[in-house]
């Protein structure tokens, strides 16, 4: 039987007040000891406020913070038990790697025989061995960035916190620190919160992704959950890429209808019991819909004709029309279909959502 973890990290109804503007208001949260915990959402969302708070990097109006079982509301960030990567790998450019990555045991006071072994093992962990000798100027920007995860490393922390570090860095070098920061955590087993813009970063990076809005958690969930089942409209236009498809329409006798299409709901699973009526909004997942015109359990068949073709490489976008109002359709990168071909496909149910006037899953 397995054992309920005690939080790593709480966040107790914590409030970020600048004058009339909240940045946070009223917020719980619980990180659960191991967890890899994703904060996302756009900008001005409150995610890195919440970060910092964590940090101790800003003041808070109200509430409390605990890390590893201590109060730590108002302790100073160097007290808190945490290491910190930031946006900026803020390297000290005179140094190098090693002294870099040593500066701050060194400050501390740590033995040399203690500093030695720390700034070996996580040299090793993030490749930079060969480099330990080399100036800041003399590395790439996803090397540079090792070394800023490197000097929170060597503090040997049970927390550590990552405000955007793969920002600055170009599509392939983002991929590829990503997949080296998750074998990192599945090596080193601490708590990590990390804060992102980048849906990608998110489900692939999270054990559970807190989706954020206004300083206010909108949903909190793992990848899949927040992936199949959003909340409310915001999480699911915001998760996804490409976005979902949303078509306006109105529940009628068990049925959506947009235009002069009706879409039959038996497949559908409400949220909160029987098929209410009224104004509704339906989305669909581009790769939910499936080419073909054969209907089986849960597929509804459904008629168009292209009028986009985007190419993407392993995958083919397909424009076309549903109720007079425009959808993508996700398809296989071979795709041959051409402007003004019909266009016949299947509506997957049970993976679509619907939304109330107030944007809430149905």
């Amino acid at each position: 039987m397995s054992t309920i973890k005690a939080p790593s990290v709480a966040v107790r109804e914590l409030d970020i007040h600048y004058g009339s503007l909240r940045a946070i208001d009223k917020l719980d949260l619980e990180v659960r000891q191991g967890e890899f915990l994703v904060l996302l959402g756009p900008s001005g969302c409150g995610k890195s406020t919440l970060l910092n708070a964590i940090a101790g990097l800003l003041d808070i109006t109200d509430g409390q913070i605990w890390i590893s079982g201590r109060n730590v509301t108002w302790a100073e960030p160097k007290d808190r038990g945490i290491g910190m990567v930031f946006q900026s790998y803020a390297l000290y450019p005179r140094m190098s790697v090693e002294d870099n990555l040593s500066f701050g045991l060194r400050m501390n006071g740590t033995s040399k025989a203690e500093i030695a072994q720390r700034v070996a093992r996580a040299a090793k962990m993030l490749q930079l061995e060969p480099y330990l000798k080399r100036k800041p100027a003399e590395l790439s920007g996803g090397q540079r960035q090792r070394v800023a995860i490197g000097r929170a490393l060597v503090r040997e922390v049970d927390v550590f916190l990552f405000d955007e570090p793969l920002s600055n860095l170009d599509a392939k070098l983002r991929a590829e620190l990503r997949v080296e920061i998750k074998r990192l955590h599945q090596s080193l087993g601490n708590t990590m919160i990390y804060v992102t813009h980048d849906q990608i970063e998110a489900l692939t990076l999270a054990d559970r992704i807190v989706v954020m809005k206004g300083g206010v958690i909108q949903q909190l969930g793992g990848p899949i959950e927040v992936y199949q089942k959003p909340v409310n409209r915001f999480v699911a236009g915001f998760i996804g890429s490409p976005g979902m498809n949303f078509l306006e329409g109105r529940l009628e006798n068990g049925a959506f209808r947009t235009g002069d299409q009706a879409i039959p709901l038996a497949g559908y699973e409400f949220a909160g019991g029987p098929a209410p009526s009224g104004e509704a909004s339906l989305g669909l997942r581009p790769e939910h819909l499936r080419l073909g015109s054969e209907p089986g359990p849960g597929l509804v068949p459904a008629m168009g004709a292209v009028e986009v073709v985007e190419p993407m490489g392993a995958d083919t976008l397909l424009w076309t029309r549903l109720g007079g109002q425009p959808i993508a359709i996700r398809t296989d990168g071979s795709s041959s279909h051409r402007v003004g071909d019909p266009l016949p496909f299947l509506i997957d149910l049970p993976r679509a959502s619907l939304f109330g006037p107030d944007g809430a899953r149905l």
